[in-house]
């Protein structure tokens, strides 16, 4: 692991949601369950989504997903969110998931992208049916 710099990538988007890993959410060895983590993602492209449909949306796909470091208990986990594409009555998101851990007193924290993905969300109404996004 290695500590975010200025030289180094940061975060693609806007911040959508942002959480703390708790031991509650960890599976055997110790680490944050993927499962916890993609319904963080989910809320997170969700939000973004639901401002672009101008209300409700739901999931429909992940496109694509990688994670790539584990996530440990007590890191602050950030989403952020980037429209990619609008159909008629679809939104795809980008979402980036970055960890920060604070270290021991004077030691920086540990800041790295530990996953990304691509969720499909479709506009939907009062009765839960597919409608068009607003157009600006």
């Amino acid at each position: 692991m290695t500590a975010h710099s200025d030289e180094s990538p940061g975060p693609s988007g806007e911040l959508a949601l942002q959480t703390i890993a708790m031991p509650k959410d960890t599976n055997a060895n110790g680490d944050i369950f993927g499962g916890w983590l993609l319904s963080q993602m989910d809320l997170a492209g969700g939000v973004a989504a639901s401002k672009v449909a101008a209300g409700r949306v739901a999931t429909v796909a992940i496109d694509r997903m990688s994670f790539m470091v584990p996530v440990k208990v007590g890191a602050v986990v950030s989403c952020y969110t980037q429209v990619v594409a609008v159909g008629r009555s679809s939104i795809q998101v980008q979402v980036e998931v970055w960890s920060r851990l604070t270290g021991f007193a004077g030691a920086a924290p540990i800041v790295e992208k530990v996953t990304e993905g691509t969720f499909v969300f479709v506009a939907i109404d009062e009765n839960g049916r597919t409608r068009a996004v607003p157009r600006s």
